[in-house]
């Protein structure tokens, strides 16, 4: 498997592990709002990340108020959105691209950085939505990357 092969796979596991906690939260009626918010931040993380790599605009903040129905269709949009992004083919992952954190500070990273910091960060928050959901006495969503793949849910 080359790197854009990886990053497609890692791309179409993101989108679905996003997309089961989504299920998740509908399931029990009434998630935690921290899960949600932190799900929101997913989204909207994803939004900073793909706007820097695109030289455009946030069209979100970092931290957005999304209920769940915004936070699927946006998911949604995104797994297709970074699909998108990297049918550009294999010479952008070697490429640098300056940009702004949100502190104002100026940075450049690779590509394939921001692309790996991107699939990380997402896995992090969707970690902490599991506990905060198993304190709130719910079944989080089972999104190991493993589970997806012996399930043919991420190919």
């Amino acid at each position: 498997m080359d790197m854009m092969e990886h990053y497609g796979k890692l791309t179409k596991y993101n989108g679905w592990a996003n997309l089961e906690m989504i299920a998740s939260f509908r399931a029990v009626g009434s998630p935690p709002a921290g899960s949600v918010k932190l799900m929101g931040h997913i989204v909207g993380a994803e939004h900073t990340w793909l706007a820097r790599l695109l030289q455009r605009k946030q069209p979100i903040p970092v931290w957005p108020d999304l209920d769940l129905d915004h936070c699927e269709q946006q998911i949604r949009e995104l797994t297709a959105s970074w699909k998108g992004y990297l049918e550009a083919g294999p010479e952008l992952l070697e490429q640098t691209v300056a940009y702004k954190n949100s502190k104002g500070e100026q940075w450049t990273s690779r590509v394939q950085d921001i692309l790996t910091h991107v699939f990380m960060h997402s896995a992090y928050h969707r970690g902490q939505i599991a506990a905060d959901m198993r304190q709130a006495g719910y079944a989080p969503a089972y999104t190991d990357f493993i589970h997806g793949v012996r399930q043919g849910l991420v190919d």
